[in-house]
C-alpha cells in the first residue's frame, strides 16, 4: 500500500501558529520536505518533533521529486512544508503534487496559516474578491506589466515581495497607480509586526525614513486597491478613447493625454493606449 503525501500548513512567523492536526502529522510521518530545512528544524525541535528532513524546493525539485514519489510508493508517508504558510504557494510544492495525483498517490491538505488572508485581516479593507499575484517578477518592464495587468482588474492584489525589492514594486505602484490605496504588512505575527497604510508613494517614503542606511528588512505582503470604487464598471475602452481625443482636441499631446485620461480614470497607461490602437484599427479596417 503506498503512502500519503500531506501539505502541512506551517507559522508564518509566530512559531506557535501551528495547528493539533499539524503536529500530529509531523510526528507520525516518515519523512519531512521542506523548502528551508534549517528553518522547519527550528520549528520541529521548538515542539519536540522528531523526525527526519530533507531539502526540496525549486533549486533541487528536478532532481528530489522522483525520489519523494519512490518513498511515497514504497509506502512512507512524506509531509511537504513551504518556508511560512501553506506549500504548494508561491513554491515549488504544486509540481510535487501534480505528480503525485498523475501517479495515483494520496495526496492530503493539512491547512494552515497564510500570510495573504492575515494582510487582509488586519487591512481592514473589504474584499468579497481580490487577486493574488504571489510574488511579482524580478526584472522590473515584467514586474510592471504584471502590476498593470491585475490593477487593470479592479479588485484588491495582494502580492508578496522580498524585502531588497519592495522599496521598487512600491514605486512601480506609484507610477501605475498613484492615488491607490495601498498597505504594507511587515513581519506579520513576529516581534516587529507592523501595518502601513497610505500611497504606494507614502509607503516607499515611510520605509526609506524607517531603513536609510540599507535595504528594508523583514517579510512583506502588499495590499492594493484601486483608487476607483470597485462597485462601479471602469470606463468602457470606446469612453477612454473619446476622453483621449477631447484633450487631443483641446491640444494636448498624445502622451500628455493618455497620461491624463488614465489618472482621471484609476487605469495602468497601457490600457488607454491598447484602446487607443484598437480604435484605429478598426478605423482603417
Amino acid at each position: 500500500m503506498s503512502g500519503t503525501l500531506y501539505l502541512v500548513g506551517t507559522p508564518i512567523g509566530n512559531l506557535e501558529d501551528i495547528t493539533l492536526r499539524a503536529l500530529r502529522v509531523l510526528r507520525e510521518v516518515d519523512l519531512v520536505a521542506a523548502e528551508d530545512t534549517r528553518r522547519t528544524r527550528k520549528l520541529l525541535e521548538r515542539h519536540s518533533v522528531r523526525v527526519p528532513v530533507t531539502s526540496y524546493g525549486r533549486h533541487n525539485a528536478a532532481a528530489k521529486a522522483p525520489l519523494i514519489l519512490d518513498e511515497l510508493i514504497r509506502g512512507r508517508d512524506v509531509a511537504l512544508v513551504a518556508d511560512a504558510g501553506m506549500p504548494g504557494v508561491s513554491d515549488a510544492g504544486a509540481e510535487l503534487v501534480g505528480l503525485a495525483r498523475k501517479s495515483g498517490l494520496a495526496v492530503a491538505c493539512v491547512p494552515g496559516p497564510s500570510a495573504a488572508v492575515a494582510a487582509l485581516t488586519m487591512s481592514g479593507i473589504p474584499a468579497p474578491a481580490w487577486c493574488f499575484l504571489g510574488f511579482p517578477p524580478r526584472r522590473p518592464g515584467p514586474r510592471r506589466r504584471q502590476l498593470a495587468q491585475g490593477l487593470a482588474l479592479g479588485w484588491p492584489l495582494v502580492l508578496f515581495e522580498a524585502p531588497h525589492r519592495v522599496l521598487g514594486t512600491l514605486g512601480d505602484l506609484a507610477g501605475l497607480a498613484p492615488e491607490a490605496r495601498a498597505v504594507v504588512a511587515r513581519e506579520l505575527t513576529k516581534v516587529h509586526e507592523e501595518v502601513l497604510e497610505g500611497t504606494p508613494e507614502d509607503l516607499r517614503r515611510q520605509l526609506e525614513a524607517r531603513f536609510p542606511d540599507r535595504s528594508p528588512r523583514g517579510e512583506y505582503t502588499l495590499i492594493v486597491v484601486p483608487s476607483r470604487d470597485l462597485d462601479q464598471p471602469g470606463p468602457s475602452p470606446a469612453e477612454l478613447v473619446d476622453q483621449v481625443r477631447a484633450r487631443l482636441a483641446a491640444g494636448d499631446s498624445t502622451s500628455q493625454a493618455v497620461r491624463a485620461v488614465a489618472r482621471a480614470a484609476s487605469v495602468p497607461r497601457q490600457q488607454v493606449y491598447r484602446a487607443l490602437q484598437k480604435a484605429g484599427a478598426a478605423e482603417e479596417s
